[in-house]
């Protein structure tokens, strides 16, 4: 190997180690501190919390955020996901990937570039975020890869996923719904949603998708629609199919950021602008993904640090990563 190459993997090594600190070590030091007390205590829901419900609907306050940030530079492009997920980048041709909370693209890219046998079914609750990550594909892939790139309207916690991404037998819920979110979506998308959707497989799509992506998404979905939202990806995937897991970790750095009054529930917090974001422990994220009917593969905190190099600051960053597998029949 070259000296150059040799480099270039050290520093992609570094850039993927996870375990900078330990969790626990962490959780004591949190726990002791007077500061962070709040966060520890439960809450109780009080009229601020109702009005602020009321006042703001989740999906519109994401649309306002990725209008906010349409130059597409808040997010880095997610280059770590094939080394953490390695089916993405192994997966036999035409399988078929779901992102959801595509957002501005930084989990698409690695994927769509990383794997010409995947094709990637996007979806997102603005409809001003998906025009801009088509921007943002068209100036990062080739042709030949936004071919395999399906972007589509959908605020898959509110209203679920749409009937062409599994069948009826495969979903075992009754009756299957119209879904109404995809009434946007221009008919030469929706011939070719039809076109690569696993209903064209013999009639019965024996699930959807072979993989279901959720990564940084399930934070910002309010806490009491979790467990919907998760059986909602259950009933998409295939049997035997993954879902690839990475979010917010109890204590990570945002988490002890957040003051008194930003906090909407249990380890859960809106911010200022009524987006809202959640902080999961393991046992947290193995009950909700096990309740759902799911099998645990993987299940752990990453925790790295970051530096600050111009104010001078170590930033301990804590997520959860996980894969979760949907039984076979």
């Amino acid at each position: 190997m070259a000296e150059g190459e040799e480099a270039a993997v050290a520093k992609a090594e570094a850039e993927y180690f996870s375990k900078d600190f330990d969790w626990e070590s962490l959780k004591q030091q949190v726990e002791k501190n007077p500061s962070y007390q709040f966060h520890l205590l439960p809450h109780l829901p009080s009229s601020s919390d109702e009005q602020r419900e009321e006042e703001t609907r989740d999906s519109k306050a994401w649309q306002s955020f990725h209008v906010r940030h349409s130059a597409g530079k808040f997010f880095k492009e997610r280059r770590y996901l094939l080394k953490e997920f390695p089916e993405l980048a192994s997966s036999p041709k035409f399988s078929k990937v779901l992102e959801v909370g595509c957002g501005n693209g930084s989990s698409l890219i690695p994927v769509l570039r990383g794997n010409k046998n995947i094709t990637v079914y996007a979806c997102d609750c603005s409809s001003e975020t998906l025009e801009r990550v088509k921007e943002i594909l068209s100036a990062n892939l080739a042709a030949a890869a936004l071919d395999r790139f399906v972007p589509f309207f959908c605020d898959f916690a509110s209203t679920g996923f749409p009937g062409w991404l599994a069948c009826h037998s495969c979903r075992g819920m009754a009756p299957q719904r119209e879904h109404k979110s995809c009434s946007g979506v221009g008919e030469f998308q929706m011939t070719q949603m039809r076109g690569l959707s696993p209903l064209t497989e013999g009639g019965c799509c024996i699930g959807g998708v072979d993989f279901v992506t959720l990564i940084f998404t399930l934070s910002a979905v309010p806490h009491k629609l979790m467990p919907k939202s998760i059986k909602e990806c259950f009933s998409v995937l295939k049997p035997g199919g993954i879902l690839m897991f990475r979010d917010y970790g109890l204590y990570d750095m945002t988490m002890l950021r957040f003051e008194p009054d930003k906090r909407v529930g249990f380890r859960e917090y809106m911010r200022g602008d009524g987006t809202r974001s959640y902080f999961f422990c393991l046992d947290t994220v193995r009950n909700l993904f096990q309740g759902a009917g799911f099998s645990e593969m993987e299940l752990e905190y990453c925790c790295v640090k970051s530096e600050n190099r111009r104010k001078g600051k170590i930033m301990k960053r804590v997520w959860v990563h996980g894969k979760f597998q949907k039984p076979m029949l």
